[in-house]
């Protein structure tokens, strides 16, 4: 607050007619002298305030003054301390300013921490909310994961088994060629050329082909033997590492970590992004002394004193006026007689003359 600023505010709560009638109902024994029978309260202070307190500022005209001020001024009767009202009135103006603003500052403050409570909650729901979806995202993509690899599971087996019936078809067929030609045991082409002219003696052979040998070449009771073992069979999963694959991510699925620490974090207040400045500026804001006792709004130049002399009223000045005033009488007076004096006298000398006129004039006749 400026100091003009402060200035301005204790002249208003100088001439606010509330402030002076919280005065005058909280000192009464000060206003005895005005209160008068069959008035209320209210009635005896709308007299002292229209007539004895009076706020004077200074004429913005005149330069004479080097700061800005506020003068007090009050007429009181003899028989009040009018010096103990005054000064008092003005402590009690300057403290109820002081409560004011204090006031003012604290709900300034209680807004304040309101709005930043109110920021921190939106980032705790903003938080709450990307929390759900992260977590919901997060499942929904294990959902989808989990369908596809019970999905390409569900292709495979069925491939898997169609390539086993297809294998036992093919070894059905080529058990039926290797019993016609009477291959028991695996052999060869040249070999099975030789078997008809067999000459005792023992013969080694290699055979380099780039073909591939029929399958009947590996004899009856081979294929017989692999057919058996292929009807045997309850599960082809083996035969194929990637139904091992599938069946290793369907286990990681069961249990999605990242969702686990979501759902287990304590204080969530930890993981608020962009929420440092509030939770500094609230901490401080409540933290804050706001001690008004040592605030100083304004300097009082100087207290009111009991003066020398009475303003009114002036013995001297009503002593010369009316010695003026009793002059000015008497000369009035004197003038006022001397003029009615005159005005009888003349009033008498022509009554005369009119009265005498007549007898003269008559007798002049009779002599005729």
């Amino acid at each position: 607050m400026p100091p003009g600023m402060a200035l301005t505010a204790v002249g208003a709560a100088l001439e606010s007619y509330e402030t002076r009638l919280n005065f005058f109902r909280a000192n009464q024994k000060l206003f005895k002298s005005f209160e008068r029978p069959g008035r209320t309260l209210e009635q005896s202070f709308e007299e002292f305030n229209r007539s004895s307190i009076r706020l004077v500022l200074p004429d913005p005209k005149k330069a004479d003054s080097l700061s800005a001020y506020i003068k007090l001024e009050m007429n009181y009767p003899a028989g009040i301390d009018g010096v103990a009202i005054l000064n008092g009135f003005i402590e009690y103006a300057i403290a109820s300013e002081q409560q004011r603003i204090a006031s003012d500052l604290n709900i300034i403050v209680k807004n304040r921490l309101n709005e930043l409570k109110g920021k921190l909650d939106a980032a705790r729901s903003g938080y709450s909310v990307d929390k759900e979806a992260k977590i919901a995202s997060l499942t929904e993509a294990d959902q989808l994961r989990r369908a596809q690899l019970l999905d390409e599971l569900t292709a495979l087996r069925a491939q898997l088994k169609n390539q086993r019936m297809n294998r036992m078809a093919q070894l059905d067929e080529a058990i039926g060629i290797a019993k016609s030609l009477g291959i028991k045991k695996p052999s060869t082409p040249s070999s099975l050329g030789d078997m008809s002219r067999d000459n005792g003696s023992n013969v080694m052979r290699t055979e380099i082909t780039n073909q591939a040998i029929p399958l009947y070449f590996m004899g009856v009771e081979a294929l017989e033997a692999e057919r058996t073992a292929l009807l045997q069979r309850k599960s082809d999963d083996f035969t194929d590492p990637r139904i091992g694959q599938i069946a290793k991510e369907l286990q990681l699925l069961k249990s999605n970590r990242q969702i686990e620490v979501l759902n287990s974090r304590e204080n969530e207040d930890r993981f608020l992004a962009g929420v440092q400045p509030l939770r500094a500026e609230e901490a401080r804001l409540r933290n804050l002394n706001m001690d008004m006792t040592r605030l100083k709004l304004v300097t009082i130049d100087q207290q009111a004193l009991e003066p020398l002399n009475p303003i009114k009223p002036r013995r001297l000045l009503i002593v010369a006026f009316g010695m003026i005033f009793g002059v000015v009488l008497g000369l009035a007076l004197a003038f006022a007689r001397h003029i009615v004096k005159t005005s009888v006298a003349t009033a008498k000398q022509k009554y005369v003359a009119v009265e005498a006129s007549p007898i003269s004039s008559s007798r002049e006749v009779e002599r005729a």
